[in-house]
């Protein structure tokens, strides 16, 4: 039985753009046998528990469907699947942990046994919980789970007093980035680091992957018609968020494809996007905006490279100071350590104890 959990827990895994949507996988059992499995694995589309029953197909019937998070039982972007798991003639269903998702929240359970169906609930709880953080965060919070990325020296500097800030890392932290932009809906930048670097915030890999939607914060439009973000709006979407009201501008943004939003703040910036499927947000931006979205508290998870080098002087990512007390300032809990290549990676996030205060 739990080779079978597992195994749902692996395609869950499989699931990179979700959205607002959790990861979730399941697989079918009868007679000691998978006849199918399946995962949710882009917003909008079907349910792991819809892609498993198609393959079963006949074989479904009386057979246990393992999966990592409860049925749903409302109807969304698509129907039902407590009410497919009844009509396909499953009678068994072993779910890794309840949907805490007001809209569900034990009611595809109830629905299940209501229909004389034998349910199991808590196999796996705690690695089907570790598959979802971002998932969870956001039901608390109503806005995406936010990841800030940041590159720098040792000595937290991300360029030399004399501007130069290319290649703070090496080549397999570079890399590392593109595999983590492939993770997320959305990337989210500054006007001062679009006019400073030009960057593309695309993913770059050696196989084909959904590109994330790039995020401007441009209060006066100043973002170059002739940058990459907008040259290749057309092909990669790119919402700008700003408070100008200066039309020519906007149009000829516009004309490139870029959408245009009005500003009002950081916090309403996260919530709009929330409400628009952006399940997990990366920050890739520059000391002001990185220092904002800090002290603002919305970090859930810092993924830092760091150079085996000291840079010196007043390079630094944070602009903000403290005068303490020390318990008052946010910490992090790191999670992982990595060397990549000369460089050192660690992935940290919001302590527990802070979610709840958490914006």
């Amino acid at each position: 039985m739990q080779q079978y959990m597992q195994q749902a827990i692996q395609l869950a895994k499989s699931a990179s753009s979700t959205g607002v949507n959790p990861r979730v996988g399941a697989v079918v059992v009868k007679d000691g046998r998978i006849v199918g499995f399946g995962a949710h694995l882009k917003a909008g589309e079907a349910h792991a528990e819809v892609h498993a029953i198609r393959m079963a197909g006949a074989a479904a019937y009386g057979a246990t469907m393992y999966v990592t998070l409860e049925p749903c039982s409302h109807y969304g972007k698509t129907p039902p699947c407590a009410d497919l798991l009844i009509e396909s003639g499953i009678k068994r269903v072993v779910i890794a942990m309840e949907d805490p998702n007001p809209l569900v929240a034990g009611k595809g359970i109830a629905r299940l046994k209501a229909a004389g169906i034998d349910v199991e609930v808590g196999l796996f709880e705690s690695e089907a919980q570790a598959l979802n953080v971002a998932f969870l965060r956001s039901l608390q919070t109503k806005r995406p789970y936010v990841i800030l990325k940041t590159a720098t020296s040792l000595d937290g500097k991300i360029a030399l007093d004399t501007g130069e800030s290319k290649w703070v890392t090496g080549t397999e932290a570079r890399r590392d980035v593109h595999a983590l932009r492939a993770t997320v809906d959305a990337v989210l930048t500054g006007v001062g680091t679009v006019l400073a670097d030009d960057p593309g915030l695309n993913v770059r890999l050696d196989h084909e992957t959904t590109q994330p939607l790039r995020i401007v914060l441009d209060r006066d439009l100043r973002t170059p018609l002739s940058s990459q973000l907008v040259r290749t709006a057309n092909d990669i979407p790119v919402l700008l968020y700003t408070t100008s009201d200066d039309q020519a501008k906007r149009d000829a943004l516009e004309a490139y494809g870029v959408e245009i939003a009005d500003y009002t703040s950081l916090e309403a910036v996260l919530q709009d996007v929330y409400t628009h499927g952006i399940g997990r947000l990366l920050i890739e931006a520059g000391p002001t905006l990185v220092t904002s979205f800090l002290d603002g508290r919305f970090v859930d998870e810092w993924v830092m490279y760091q150079s085996p080098r000291v840079f010196g002087g007043k390079g630094g990512f944070y602009r903000s100071h403290h005068d303490g007390p020390l318990e008052t300032i946010e910490r992090f809990d790191v999670r992982s350590v990595e060397t990549l290549g000369t460089d050192i990676k660690l992935i940290m996030r919001k302590e527990e104890s802070d979610v709840h205060g958490n914006r």
